[in-house]
């Protein structure tokens, strides 16, 4: 097994993907965000794992507060945004069925 080692300048990159999945890495560096209101995947859910840092995701209108092992579902359909706060990059790990990018 390789270890994956993040780079908070590295921005989205997708890991691998078959046909049903995908997985990839994304960092947002404090104060910054990706997606919003039109941010949908039509038919693909994303599991998104934080593995450091802090933030909050707007998922069809509710926030929800994000730290480092917080585990989040966002369904297919869903309108979402990923927030980055506090002093460090917010890296996360995203899981999506079947693959989007």
């Amino acid at each position: 097994m390789e270890l994956v080692r993040l780079d908070p300048s590295s921005g989205f990159e997708v890991l691998a993907e078959t046909e049903r999945s995908q997985a990839a890495t994304m960092v947002l560096a404090p104060g910054t965000s990706t997606g919003g209101p039109e941010n949908r995947h039509p038919q693909s859910d994303q599991w998104l794992y934080v593995i450091s840092g802090d933030g909050t995701a707007v998922v069809e209108g509710q926030e929800h507060g994000l730290g480092a092992g917080s585990l989040l579902l966002i369904e297919a359909g869903e309108a979402h945004e990923i927030k980055s706060a506090g002093a460090q990059p917010l890296q996360t790990f995203s899981i999506y069925a079947p693959a989007v990018y």
